[in-house]
């Protein structure tokens, strides 16, 4: 199939030309000529860039107030709320994804979405979470004590499948009894864990809102810090000379703080507090160059799945230039997450495509409605103009 005469656009690219796609990847890209009997579709107008890829998602959850409903549902209620998620994911414009834990339903929604059998994006996945005993999202974690104890958890989610391993460094907003500013791990439990993960080749990423939390992960040697809310100038610079990449999660807060009636008391106390704060740090990030990777948190309270590409609109609005908030969202998140052949519209690559009408870079909330979704070059949701 040949997409004619689209604005294309990913990374620093920007220009009006031509895209082939055989074999479900991009064959060419440039002013290209029609093949004998090869469907042409003419996308003049049109904008055509990478489908988005979102490094933070919950497919276990739906946007419940609280994760309470979610412990009480049997493994195959589970898959079938997963599911479901998956597939308003992708026909959102969503084709990649690394999913941050639920119990080990991941794993299994992930092969089969592999297998054709399940509607959804491209899926890195873990199995539980990590976390102390009764801490940050213990109701669907492996609870751990001590440093012996962390290593086992991390080789059991290997032993499992976990393509990452993802802890909390800190405690969070949406499990009672736990503060987001205040560090859960001790080092040597941090240290165990970013080391065991590294030793079986798989990248670390840490829940973390507090800056104590986030400088003690950047020493241990973590890939990626998730919020980032309360970061200062210390945290920034060790993010920076670490080569820590920060996955800000705007959209988490931003939703609890515009439900807080119907929210949880102790999301609501806890969100009010952190929300302009957390913005204060994106900024401060962004500002030092820290490397920021796309990711929404989608699943948390009133934050829905099918609505990740609001995330870009907000990292342009709190300090990210359109062109630098996109490529968070497509190259560097697949980069980041491991979604190799992901987020770029370069030649041999996956053909997970958005078409958009108008300009990104001038209005991002054309992203949140792609006229069409391509995954591996098959329309999965919208449609294409009528071939030439």
């Amino acid at each position: 199939m040949l997409l004619r005469d689209a604005r294309l656009l990913s990374g620093a690219d920007d220009h009006e030309g031509d895209l082939r796609i055989a074999e479900g990847r991009i064959d060419a890209v440039g002013d290209l000529d029609p093949r004998a009997d090869e469907r042409v579709v003419d996308l003049s107008g049109k904008t055509l860039l990478p489908g988005l890829v979102d490094a933070h998602v919950h497919f276990s959850l739906s946007g419940e107030t609280s994760v309470e409903p979610i412990v009480d549902m049997s493994d195959a209620e589970l898959a079938l709320v997963e599911a479901r998620n998956a597939r308003k994911t992708l026909a959102a414009g969503i084709t990649g994804v690394r999913t941050m834990g639920a119990r080990g339903v991941d794993l299994d929604l992930e092969r089969a979405v592999e297998r054709g059998d399940v509607t959804g994006p491209r899926m890195v996945t873990n199995s539980r979470s990590i976390t102390i005993t009764g801490g940050h999202g213990h109701h669907l974690g492996r609870e751990i004590d001590g440093p012996i104890d962390a290593r086992k958890a991390v080789r059991e989610q290997v032993k499992r499948g976990a393509a990452f391993i993802k802890f909390m460094t800190t405690g969070g907003v949406t499990t009672p009894g736990t503060d987001p500013d205040t560090v859960a791990l001790t080092d040597d439990e941090l240290d165990a864990l970013v080391d065991e993960t590294h030793r079986h080749g798989l990248h670390a990423a840490t829940h973390v809102h507090g800056a104590e939390g986030a400088k003690a992960a950047a020493l241990a040697g973590v890939d990626t810090i998730e919020h980032g809310t309360f970061l200062d100038d210390e945290a920034v610079e060790l993010l920076v000379s670490e080569d820590v990449t920060l996955v800000p999660t705007l959209s988490a807060p931003y939703y609890i703080v515009r439900n807080v009636e119907w929210a949880t008391p102790d999301s609501a106390r806890k969100t009010e507090h952190i929300y302009e704060r957390h913005l204060e740090s994106f900024a401060r990030a962004v500002d030092a160059g820290v490397r920021i990777a796309g990711g929404t948190d989608a699943g948390t309270p009133f934050n829905y799945h099918g609505s990740n590409a609001a995330e870009v609109g907000f990292m342009i609005e709190h300090g990210l230039s359109p062109r630098g908030a996109i490529t968070a969202m497509t190259e560097t998140a697949a980069e980041t997450v491991g979604l190799d052949g992901c987020g770029t519209l370069a030649p041999g690559t996956h053909a997970d495509l958005l078409v958009v009408s108008g300009d990104p870079l001038a209005d991002a909330t054309v992203l949140n409605a792609p006229e069409a979704v391509l995954l591996g070059g098959e329309l999965v949701s919208g449609h294409l103009p009528a071939d030439e």
